[in-house]
């Protein structure tokens, strides 16, 4: 695996994606100095797995709690993580954090749709407003030309089910319209992004981790975590300008809006 940036923000960290990537990441030849592994409940049961991690890494590793639907607890989380980071700014944040309703079209109720936005869409949208003077401040103190992850990015975790042009092959196996929309909207933003923040140096770029087996991908998923997070940890470290405002896949294949 290639250099990592210093200091990385993880939502959803807690289990799943999040968690995998938690670990490869610590356990990389050349680790990060800081990971912030962010979930809604860091002293409950559902975090055990990383509360363990961490302290097998307590220099690395920091917890902290974040319901990225809440843009207070953004912002706190953004405090405490300023605190630490000082000047050195945040190098690379991944919303990875996310939920998944299933409903279709005759059936999706106006708090799916609410709920899937609020969470799929907001919750990276406020990361980003909230995060951006770090994001900033770590592009301006590294010296690496051009854009790249060890410098200022934000990775934002997305599906190929927020595809317009898949929908015709996926939708009849597994519609989700909420989440589907959802994803198609983080997508977008993602783009807005990119566009906008260019001239800053912060890359921004869309990953699908492909049909995971996870609480959220199910069993029938086609491949485990691990080999999902290791195909786009390798992709993270490989972008540059030229995959700003990119929809790409684990295996770093482009991905048609």
């Amino acid at each position: 695996m290639a250099a990592l940036p210093v200091n990385v923000l993880i939502t959803g960290a807690n289990r799943g994606l999040g968690l995998e990537m938690v670990r490869q990441i610590v356990e990389a030849y050349k680790p990060v100095k800081r990971l912030f592994a962010c979930c809604r409940d860091p002293d409950g049961p559902r975090a055990e797995a990383l509360q363990t991690l961490a302290k097998k890494h307590p220099k690395i590793i920091s917890i902290i709690c974040l319901d990225a639907a809440d843009p207070c607890s953004i912002k706190q989380c953004s405090q405490q993580v300023g605190s630490q980071v000082g000047t050195e700014g945040l190098n690379l944040l991944i919303n990875n954090a996310g939920i998944l309703s299933k409903s279709i079209l005759k059936e999706v109720t106006p708090e799916d749709m609410h709920n899937s936005f609020n969470t799929n869409v907001m919750g990276p949208m406020n990361m980003i407003k909230e995060f951006l003077p770090q994001l900033l401040a770590a592009a301006k103190a590294s010296k690496i030309p051009g854009m790249s992850n060890r410098k200022a990015a934000v990775i934002n975790i997305s599906s190929v089910l927020g595809s317009m042009q898949s929908v015709e092959q996926s939708y009849p196996f597994f519609p989700a319209i909420a989440y589907r929309i959802s994803k198609a909207g983080l997508n977008m933003m993602t783009v807005c992004a990119a566009e906008e923040l260019k001239k800053e140096e912060i890359l921004f770029s869309v990953l699908h981790p492909g049909w995971v087996r996870t609480d959220m991908g199910g069993e029938e998923g086609e491949i485990d975590v691990t080999e999902s997070v290791q195909g786009m940890l390798r992709v993270i470290t490989s972008l540059t300008v030229k995959q700003n405002g990119a929809f790409l896949d684990y295996k770093g294949d482009t991905i048609a809006w």
